[in-house]
């Protein structure tokens, strides 16, 4: 993520985490710090600051407050992530206000049973977050119903302390359907997207998406199968940002475990308009990307910056950098 302008060095600052697979060393996630742009890095805090004895910490997600909320100042930095043992998952937020070098806990978001992935246990994974008018919003993938062998929901809460009802935002057409993973992004004043995979076998994972006009309210919107220009599906761990670059409307970028490249569409979502973009950063499961524009090095139209890891069941260092998509 890419702090504000009010932090100190401005957009060229960016913090990155990621999750270490290792039940041998069950601890926080490192996070990263970079003052020039992403060129170089260096170890800046872990989250939580000193894990938790016998958990095992795995899908983080970074957020900024855009705005003073919940009692936290605007530029505050929000980590969701889950933190598991052989006996529950937990969904759980913590919060920084000195930039990401210091964190406190502040609440379980929602709690399940044991990590095992397959239909018919109760986990919850993959949180993500968004500030929506006066709640902030805890996406994430939820085994507990028992009409469904996974579905996505949400949660939300006024205070970062208390959590709302679950409300559904994608489910299957029949049990054994897995959609999960979902990632969400504004591309229009009144027009939100959602992104996710829809596990329909143990091996495939096309992405879905869909389109609505409150990020709250996706549970009634039509899913959409993402097709490129040559019909080709992209598969699983899917991520959208929006780019005010490529045309009146934007750009729509989403990125998928499948492919190095990336799947653009500069028409509101329209499902006969995704087209493939080449892109020399290798994939990667859950790579994430932050569209780039205003002052800085690479203040220019068209560029992504780009971290990503290594591909689902590979390893490969944690790598960053730059993609032209115009």
């Amino acid at each position: 993520m890419r702090l504000s302008e009010r932090q100190p060095g401005g957009s060229q600052t960016l913090l990155a985490t990621f999750q270490q697979f290792d039940f041998e060393r069950p601890g926080g996630f490192p996070v990263f710090r970079s003052d020039d742009g992403g060129r170089t890095w260096r170890r800046w805090s872990n989250v939580p600051g000193n894990g938790e004895p016998g958990r095992m910490w795995l899908q983080p997600f970074l957020y900024e407050l855009p705005r003073a909320f919940a009692g936290l100042p605007k530029g505050a930095v929000l980590c969701a992530a889950n933190s598991l043992d052989s006996s529950s998952t937990r969904i759980v937020l913590y919060a920084s206000v000195d930039g990401g070098l210091t964190w406190r806990f502040l609440s379980t978001v929602a709690e399940g049973g044991p990590p095992n992935p397959q239909n018919g246990n109760t986990p919850v994974w993959e949180p993500f977050l968004l500030l929506h008018r006066d709640r902030l919003v805890c996406y994430y993938s939820d085994q507990r119903d028992p009409d469904y062998g996974q579905k996505l929901a949400h949660q939300t809460s006024t205070d970062l302390l208390h959590w709302g009802a679950v409300v559904d935002d994608a489910v299957g057409t029949e049990y054994r359907m897995r959609p999960g993973m979902a990632t969400v992004a504004q591309v229009h004043r009144s027009l939100w997207i959602m992104t996710y995979e829809y596990g329909v076998s143990d091996t495939y994972y096309p992405v879905r998406y869909k389109l609505a006009r409150d990020p709250e309210s996706f549970g009634p919107s039509p899913a959409q199968e993402l097709l490129d220009q040559d019909g080709y599906a992209p598969s699983a761990a899917p991520t959208v940002a929006w780019s005010d670059s490529g045309g009146p409307l934007g750009t729509i970028v989403v990125s998928a475990n499948s492919d190095a490249d990336f799947f653009v569409n500069r028409d509101l979502g329209d499902p006969g308009k995704w087209t493939r973009v080449s892109s020399a950063m290798p994939r990667g499961y859950s790579r994430f990307t932050i569209p780039l524009a205003g002052r800085g090095p690479w203040g220019r139209p068209g560029l992504v910056f780009v971290v990503t890891g290594a591909p689902y069941g590979e390893d490969a260092p944690i790598q960053a950098g730059v993609v032209q998509l115009d």
